[in-house]
Parts: C-alpha cells; sequence; structure tokens
C-alpha cells in the first residue's frame, strides 16, 4: 500500500513539473512574440509616418492660397486643381498650358522607356549567352556606368550633339549633309526641326530629349532584365530551332511570352523614373514642349514662389502615375487570363 502511494505521489509531482515547464515555456513564447511584435509596430510606423508624411504634407499644401506680392497661407481652396487642367482664367477662359506639358511629360515617359527596352532585351539576351566572364565584364561596367549623374550624361549628349563638335559636324565634312541637300532630306528634316537651311540640328528637340532620357534609363533596363533572361530554359529554345523554327519566330513565340511580365514590370519602372526628369528636359526641349516637373520647379523655386500650385501639379501628377500603373497591371492580368 506504501509503495503504491509513493508512486501516486511521484506520478502527480512528475505532472506538476511538466505543466509547470509547459507554463513557463508558454510564457516566453508569449513574452518573445510580444517583444517581436512590438519592434515590428514601431518599424512599421516609423515606414509609415516617413513614407506618408511628405504626400500628406504635399496635399494639405496643394489646397493653400497664394498671397499675390507674398508667400502662401493654409486654406482649403481647390483652383489650383482647376489651374492645371484649365488654366487660372477659368470659366471665362480656358487654358490647356499645363495640361500639355502632363501630356508631354507621359509622352516622354513612354517613349524613353519603350526605346531603352527596345535596345536593353535583346542586348540583355545576347549577352545571357556569352560567357561568364563576359557577363561578368559587362555587367561590372553596366554598373559602373550607374554612377554617372543626370547632369554628367546631359552634358555628354550636348557634346555629341552640338553644331560645331557633334554629329551635325561629323555630318558637313563626311558630305552627308550636302547629299542631304540634294535628296530633299533637309528639307524634310527641317519641317520635322531637326534641321536648319545650312545643316542638321538635334537641338533643341523631341527628339534629343526622348533619346537622352533612354540612355539615362538603358542601364537599369539591363540589370532588371538580365534574370529573366538568364533563368530562361534552354531546352525550350533548341526545341523550337529542332523544330525547324527561325530566329525571329524563337524570340517571338518562346522567349518573350516567357518574360514578359518581367518586361512589362521593367517598363513601369522605367516609365515612373523618367515621369520626373528634370535635367534633360530643361535643356534639350524647347520651352513649349517642357514638362509639369520643370512647372513644378519653376512655381515653388521659381520667380512665381506659388508652392500650392506646384504642390497641385505634383499631386496630380502623382495621380496620373498611379492610374497608368493600375492600367497596365489591368490589362497585363487580362493578357495572361487570354493566353491561359
Amino acid at each position: 500500500m506504501s509503495d503504491l502511494t509513493a508512486a501516486a505521489s511521484l506520478a502527480q509531482t512528475q505532472r506538476g513539473s511538466l505543466r509547470g515547464g509547459q507554463q513557463e515555456a508558454t510564457a516566453g513564447d508569449v513574452q518573445r512574440f510580444s517583444t517581436r511584435s512590438i519592434i515590428t509596430t514601431a518599424i512599421s510606423a516609423v515606414l509609415i509616418f516617413v513614407f506618408l508624411s511628405p504626400i500628406l504634407l504635399v496635399i494639405a499644401v496643394s489646397f493653400g492660397e497664394k498671397i499675390e506680392g507674398a508667400s502662401w497661407v493654409w486654406a482649403f481652396d481647390p483652383s489650383n486643381y482647376a489651374r492645371v487642367f484649365v488654366g487660372i482664367g477659368w470659366p471665362d477662359e480656358i487654358t490647356l498650358l499645363y495640361a500639355y506639358k502632363l501630356g508631354y511629360t507621359l509622352a516622354y515617359a513612354v517613349l524613353g522607356s519603350l526605346i531603352a527596352i527596345a535596345f536593353a532585351f535583346p542586348f540583355t539576351y545576347f549577352l545571357s549567352q556569352c560567357s561568364r566572364p563576359v557577363q561578368a565584364a559587362w555587367l561590372v561596367f553596366i554598373l559602373a556606368s550607374l554612377s554617372m549623374s543626370e547632369v554628367f550624361i546631359v552634358m555628354g549628349w550636348d557634346i555629341m550633339l552640338s553644331n560645331r563638335s557633334g554629329l551635325p559636324a561629323l555630318f558637313k565634312i563626311t558630305g552627308v549633309t550636302d547629299w542631304l541637300k540634294e535628296t530633299g532630306w533637309l528639307a524634310v528634316l527641317k519641317d520635322w526641326g531637326l534641321a536648319n537651311p545650312r545643316n542638321v540640328k538635334f537641338k533643341t528637340s523631341q527628339l534629343a530629349t526622348v533619346l537622352t532620357m533612354a540612355y539615362l534609363v538603358w542601364p537599369y533596363a539591363v540589370i532588371l532584365l538580365y534574370a529573366p533572361l538568364s533563368r530562361i530554359d534552354r531546352s525550350m529554345i533548341e526545341a523550337a530551332r529542332t523544330m525547324g523554327a527561325g530566329s525571329f519566330t524563337v524570340m517571338r513565340t518562346v522567349i518573350v511570352p516567357v518574360v514578359r511580365i518581367p518586361v512589362m514590370g521593367t517598363l513601369l519602372l522605367l516609365f515612373v523614373y523618367l515621369l520626373g526628369a528634370y535635367v534633360t528636359v530643361t535643356y534639350f526641349a524647347e520651352p513649349a514642349h517642357q514638362t509639369l516637373p520643370v512647372s513644378i520647379y519653376e512655381a515653388i523655386r521659381g520667380a512665381t514662389l506659388n508652392a500650392p500650385f506646384g504642390a497641385a501639379q505634383a499631386v496630380v501628377l502623382l495621380i496620373t502615375a498611379g492610374v497608368f500603373i493600375l492600367a497596365s497591371l489591368w490589362l497585363s492580368r487580362l493578357a495572361e487570363k487570354r493566353v491561359r
């Protein structure tokens, strides 16, 4: 009887110890989870504050009121947004000056992104076919080129397109200008704003603006496309070629469908990046063809010092970029559903 009592007492003691250990483990897990939650919440709050505060401040300033001959005051004045689309004289007069600037902003960004992708895609594909040392050398060179600022790139393109030391001077020395005059192409280029009666002229012009913007983002396109193009299954390409498909057919039916989502993502990133291009547009675009970022800077830091109007233009540009991105994503998903 005493043995049974001792065994029962020992079992009860072990259950109590086990229950106590489980309670201590549970308490420790709860403490660790709560500490982790506090740290995660604090970091998230800081990130949200840092990200949202500037945007909310810009939105608040955009409703401010400009005081003639002075600065501005806090208010709720939606006329700044109306001025962006219909001008300051609305409803008596409609002026689409800033709406045109928004159109040029979107056009430059779209064309620059498309040209950069058009040149970066085949280059990156053939680069992915090269040996590892060649790939490493090119990638190091491209990554190093990212250190060049927009000002440095614009200066290089300015020298290359200069009438005295750039392509126009080269055309004149090699006789290309005389050939253009004889064939009538110089008159055509003059109608396009790319020539004068004596020689070709690339600046200021929309062509120089778009090409410089494309060159500005071309390294980013190569870096972003390198990984998806390097991971393509080569057996699919070899199978298509075995079945008699040519290089263009393989590119169109095998390679492009596989990487269409990364290409679309790259295009959107380049588009958003070029929306804020300032130095290139200021230097190469004519005043009538300049973009909204230039107008925003002139409103905030220029002679007018109209921060609310500049903030309204910035908000309109932000909303327009968001609409374009959402529309592109929707079209991409729609195309993907059709393929399936």
